[in-house]
């Protein structure tokens, strides 16, 4: 992942200290629970503690040699701890100490995740309530509809994200399990004790059927959450990309002092960050179909999936991580504009009135189908004058219309307060509050 979009807690946990850390610990863990066993001397076991360490270059070195990453690090683990490394790995295969790590490395990136997403939910709900009765213009195929809230807008992406930070939290359990059971996962050479000792140790579940490797299906549903998550960002960097641009501006992206939006235009305010956030939406989801494909290995075992998982597991964590901590900056500092808001919904003379005129002139006894073609009749003037008669005034002057709802009938029908009466029933069942 390039610098430019990571940050160091994320990347931290993909770095070679962290994971030959972890796949020390997995195997000195293990170590304890074979001499707990009486498999190998308890002095042996203290030893690995002791005196293991490790050489990030050395072990490179002995990798260039034998063309095996655990067996390199072993190597190196021997030189440090002397004579008691040859009870270390024993009974175990590499995919046991490369799949329990990887588990730990996801539900790490995991933890992050969650701290981000919960972030981003503090935020919203910010800028929900403060926008609660902001009245705008909704929109359905991008055409003025009828009047919603700015409130209501933070209120949907808050009710998404929290769907998304529990999928992220069952991601994470699905992904922390341990398999520590030798060749082909039948436990010949290992007692099943060992992992279960283990994974207790780290904080992982057990793999009930290991078949050598962790399924690769847990691995599948953890990509695809980050997909999902990936495509939630973009759907809220879209919005507020239409709401800034020039004929819109109902909201912008704050623009720093300094900042330029254009080396040609100096006038530019250009909305940088959210279509970023597009296209790291992008990215991330295109690592979603490499791990669905991981899922179909070779019977017991092949390592089809380990070269796809060394670029997806850092490359799409580590992206979304930056891509939250990025929106929750975005949408704490997004400037709103009321004014602009209104000014855009008294656009069409009040065409977002239309269907309560229509369904108050069903309930005046008039068909669906007549109520139907007077008002589109009188909202298509409106419409091709863009603007230039108001819908009221026409309906007023039409005499089928009046004929059936009164003057004040049709003034009440463009109250816009009416659009929001329900605001308080949407907010409680996202926010459990009034």
């Amino acid at each position: 992942m390039i610098p430019r979009y990571a940050r160091k807690p994320m990347t931290d946990i993909w770095q070679a200290e962290n994971r030959f850390r972890i796949w020390f610990e997995i195997e000195a863990h293990a170590c304890d629970a074979n001499a707990k066993l009486g498999r190998i001397p308890k002095q042996a076991a203290k030893a690995v503690w002791d005196r293991g360490q490790w050489d990030i270059a050395r072990i490179d070195e002995i990798e260039r040699e034998v063309k095996h990453d655990v067996i390199a690090f072993l190597t190196n683990l021997a030189e440090h701890v002397g004579e008691e490394a040859r009870f270390v790995h024993q009974g175990m295969t590499s995919s046991d100490v490369l799949d329990t790590c990887l588990s730990v490395q996801l539900m790490q990136a995991a933890d992050i995740l969650i701290e981000d997403l919960e972030k981003l939910l503090i935020v919203l709900k910010r800028r929900a309530l403060e926008h609660k009765y902001t009245i705008c213009i909704g929109r359905s195929h991008g055409i003025h509809a009828e009047p919603v809230t700015f409130g209501l807008k933070m209120a949907q992406a808050y009710a998404e994200f929290a769907r998304c930070l529990t999928r992220m939290k069952d991601a994470r359990a699905e992904i922390a399990t341990c398999a520590i059971s030798g060749a082909v996962g039948t436990f010949a050479n290992i007692d099943p004790y060992v992992e279960d000792y283990v994974a207790e140790q780290m904080g992982l579940s057990i793999e009930p059927v290991s078949t050598q490797v962790i399924p690769r299906d847990r691995h599948a549903m953890y990509f695809a959450v980050l997909g999902v998550i990936a495509s939630c960002v973009e759907r809220l960097a879209t919005e507020v990309r239409h709401l800034q641009r020039t004929e819109v501006l109902e909201a912008q992206e704050y623009f720093s002092k300094g900042q330029k939006g254009s080396s040609a235009m100096p006038h530019k305010k250009n909305p940088i960050l959210t279509e970023n956030l597009t296209g790291q939406a992008r990215y991330i989801r295109a690592m979603t179909i490499p791990a669905m494909e991981n899922v179909a290995l070779w019977h017991e075992r092949d390592i089809s999936h380990s070269s796809v998982e060394r670029y997806i597991g850092p490359d799409a964590t580590i992206a979304l991580d930056f891509t939250l901590a990025r929106l929750t900056n975005v949408m704490d500092q997004l400037l709103v504009y009321p004014d602009n808001m209104l000014d855009n919904m008294n656009k069409m003379g009040g065409l977002p009135n239309s269907q309560r005129v229509l369904l108050a002139l069903t309930q005046a006894g008039v068909s669906r189908e007549d109520a139907y073609r007077l008002v589109q009749e009188n909202s298509m003037k409106v419409w091709d004058s863009r603007g230039d008669y108001q819908l009221l005034d026409l309906l007023k002057a039409d005499p089928i219309v009046t004929d059936k709802v009164s003057s004040e009938e049709l003034d009440e029908l463009f109250n816009m307060e009416y659009h929001t009466k329900h605001v308080d029933t949407i907010f409680k069942r996202v926010f459990n509050v009034s």
